[in-house]
């Protein structure tokens, strides 16, 4: 199966289907799903844009509205994560996940579901350790504290995803699992982004919460986005028993949608010929949120998840043979995802423009569907509840004050909070208007140790310039010839194929613009933040904000 995987989309899902489309006239054969790594910018209007964590200069409508109002149609099954800068409010109707337009699905806050046979898990939003253990309270109209808290991981989500014992064959970040950056090639990874240094030398650089998944599920393959660079590592994972054989991910990180950078990778992932070719639920995950429905908390207060400590009655919420097969008769053994998008929200009319447009919390009739038939809660109706009920009257009326950058003692298990980069990514959007001097506090050194084993320089080197070489690319994204060298074929199958350009009319097919809407900025703004140094290295026109990567 042909497997196309893009970093961060920034609502560009005309070039990236485009991009597609030249890959297949080019390669080997269609493309037969599409994952995408988060920032996906499910954007339908104006109030939806309005929703988005960037500065207004940066709020374009881009071309999703297209497929959302059925003008365009998504020419493959498209499957993706939320990340730092998404339409909120739209990907807050669909906690549990599905269909954002016909032919692409959100996974939702975790998901896991299967494609001809291939199970592929996901988790959205990027990390901060002071919303870590709080619910998911925050609701539209958001105020300037919990558009940007709305999209950070909390732990029930990493609990739920950590009951899995079945084998996944990808899963989707939008951060970095910390540390990922130690089994690939760091020479070039800090050649390309200096800024990284520090973080890579003391070990903070990525997500905590990430890398506890990937020691947890092993995946065969992970892929990530956030930082705008494509990096490409292998973990080998130690055995769980002597009898057992070591397991490996094949880690990829991706660049953003622009020409000249690597933001699509193309790979042949093996399938189950015998599967069905449409996307289906999975049976262990419903059966994980099914257990784990009395969690939910929609409250900013911290909490923590339940473990075997003395303190909780139960902390075991994996799925029994029983219990999987209790949900599967409740869904009468049918595991296919309906094809029941619908529109929820007005869509954007150029011919109209409505800038004025209100926002509201809507309740998804995709959820009220997916809840109702596996009985657990929709968490946007207990918000709602909630309000009506004033049962959480102090933390709705003051919702002003439900600040992500709580006091010192609102801690994580984690002992820093790694997406908040003391190096800032010069290739970023910034958040620059009233910027809280956040709990950014690295740390000398990191006491996350993980038990994988360290690969050496040359096999790291190895599999990087694999992935280098399999890469389709469209005329627009030419890249310089010391990147691209020769391909090992993985011992787990076949990856992909070159494509070779004819001639030099086939560089102009896609022409080499910008992919936004974005311009060069005359002078950089002031940036209140106490590393101010670290930016004077700015060199491209994409800031990113205080939540850090794009």
């Amino acid at each position: 199966m042909r497997v196309a995987v893009a970093g961060c989309c920034h609502g560009e899902l005309d070039k990236i289907y485009e991009t597609l489309a030249l890959a297949e006239r080019r390669g080997p054969g269609p493309v037969d799903l599409l994952l995408c790594c988060g920032d996906f910018q499910a954007v339908r209007n104006e109030a939806d844009l309005r929703c988005m964590a960037v500065p207004p200069k940066y709020r374009h409508m881009q071309t999703f509205y297209r497929y959302y109002s059925g003008e365009k149609k998504a020419p493959v099954l498209t499957v993706f994560i939320g990340g730092n800068h998404e339409a909120s409010n739209h990907l807050q109707e669909l906690p549990y996940g599905g269909w954002v337009a016909p032919n692409i699905y959100y996974l939702g806050l975790a998901g896991v579901v299967k494609y001809r046979g291939v199970r592929i898990g996901g988790i959205s939003g990027i990390f901060k350790s002071h919303d870590y253990r709080k619910g998911h309270f925050e609701y539209p109209p958001y105020n300037p504290s919990t558009i940007r808290s709305i999209y950070h991981v909390r732990n029930i989500e990493v609990y739920k995803l950590k009951q899995l014992k079945q084998p996944i064959d990808i899963f989707l970040s939008h951060d970095w699992p910390r540390s990922i950056y130690h089994y690939g090639n760091k020479k070039q990874l800090l050649k390309m982004k200096s800024f990284f240094r520090q973080e890579v030398e003391n070990n903070t650089l990525g997500s905590p919460a990430a890398s506890e998944l990937l020691e947890h599920l092993k995946p065969t393959y992970w892929f990530s986005a956030h930082l705008h660079v494509k990096f490409a590592a292998l973990m080998q994972h130690q055995a769980a028993d002597k009898g057992q054989t070591a397991k490996a991910t094949k880690f990829l990180a991706l660049d953003k949608c622009l020409p000249h950078r690597d933001f699509l990778q193309v790979l042949e992932i093996e399938h189950d010929p015998s599967a069905p070719d449409y996307l289906e639920y999975d049976i262990e995950w419903l059966t994980i949120l099914k257990a784990t429905n009395d969690l939910i908390n929609v409250t900013g207060s911290l909490w923590n998840m339940p473990e075997n400590n003395g303190l909780h009655t139960k902390w075991d919420y994996s799925a029994t043979e029983e219990a999987m097969k209790e949900v599967l008769e409740k869904l009468n053994h049918d595991l296919r995802v309906p094809c029941n998008f619908s529109v929820t929200a007005a869509c954007y009319d150029p011919t109209k423009p409505q800038t004025q447009m209100q926002l509201v919390h809507r309740i998804n009739p995709q959820t009220t569907e997916f809840c109702a038939q596996l009985g657990i809660t929709d968490i946007n109706v207990s918000l709602q509840k909630a309000k009506e009920e004033h049962h959480l009257c102090g933390e709705y009326e003051e919702q002003d004050d439900v600040e992500s950058n709580n006091s010192g003692e609102d801690r994580s298990e984690y002992n820093t909070d790694t997406s908040a980069l003391s190096s800032i990514n010069p290739d970023e959007i910034m958040l620059d208007e009233e910027e809280e001097d956040e709990d950014n506090i690295i740390t000398a050194h990191s006491d996350t140790n993980t038990p994988s084993i360290e690969p050496s320089l040359n096999q790291a080197s190895d599999f990087s310039a694999s992935f280098s070489d399999v890469r389709i690319l469209p005329g627009s994204m030419i890249v310089s010839s010391d990147d691209t060298s020769g391909s090992p074929t993985s011992r787990e199958g076949k990856l992909g194929e070159a494509v070779e350009v004819e001639n030099e009319k086939d560089l102009t097919e896609v022409p080499s613009k910008r992919l936004s809407d974005e311009h060069e900025p005359e002078q950089r703004k002031k940036i209140k933040r106490r590393n101010q140094a670290i930016y004077a290295a700015v060199d491209d026109d994409d800031d990113d904000d205080d939540d850090d990567v794009a």
